[in-house]
This record gives C-alpha cells, structure tokens and sequence, in this order.
C-alpha cells in the first residue's frame, strides 16, 4: 500500500495545490519514482530531489491516483475512463489534467 498523504507546495486538504486550485483540482497522482502522491508535476519538481517517474503500465492493476474530496484509490485505467468524475464521490475532476497524462502514466 502507498502513503496515502500527498506532497507539494501548499497541499490543502482536497490535494488542491499552489499550481492548481480550482474547484475540481481534487486528485493527486502516485508516481513510480518514489511511490507518493503528488497534486501535480509541478508540485514533484518543487519538492523532489529527482526526475519524475510515471506509473509503469505493468502496474496499472494497482491504486495510483486519489481523489482528494473521498479519499478513493483508483487505478490509472478506473481514472483515464471516469469522465472526469470519481467513481465513489462523483466529486468533479479537473478535465486539463488529461493534458498531462502522459507525465503521470506510463504510455
């Protein structure tokens, strides 16, 4: 099991960020390199002292992003096919963050 807690610069208690904060800024990605969430990239490269490492395709079967108005793990595929929505909550995702899947997900 992952650390649950989620790492960046100003973290709030939803996983909103300094680099991303709007209402549906809820979801932090696990990433490979280190096994932790994160709000965002932006918040690893602040904070790590290494390069990112997306969740590898051989672990999609495993929890690697959380939504942080529920708290519910979910695989990178239950993520990419939700609609922008968490499956448990129905809490709002942030659609942009799709621009970045390839940072989070290993393709």
């Amino acid at each position: 099991m992952s650390e649950r807690s989620v790492h960046g610069v100003d973290v709030g208690p939803e996983t909103r960020c300094a680099h991303y904060h709007t209402d549906r800024d809820v979801v932090a990605f696990r990433l490979a390199c280190c096994d932790r969430y994160y709000p965002c990239y932006r918040c690893h490269e602040a904070v790590a002292d290494h390069d990112a490492v997306p969740w590898p395709r051989a672990r999609f079967d495993e929890p690697s992003v959380l939504c942080g108005v529920c708290e519910t793990e979910l695989t990178g595929p239950e993520y990419l096919e939700s609609e922008y929505a968490c499956p448990s909550c129905d809490a709002s995702f942030n659609p942009g963050c799709g621009a970045h899947a390839d940072r989070y997900f290993e393709t």
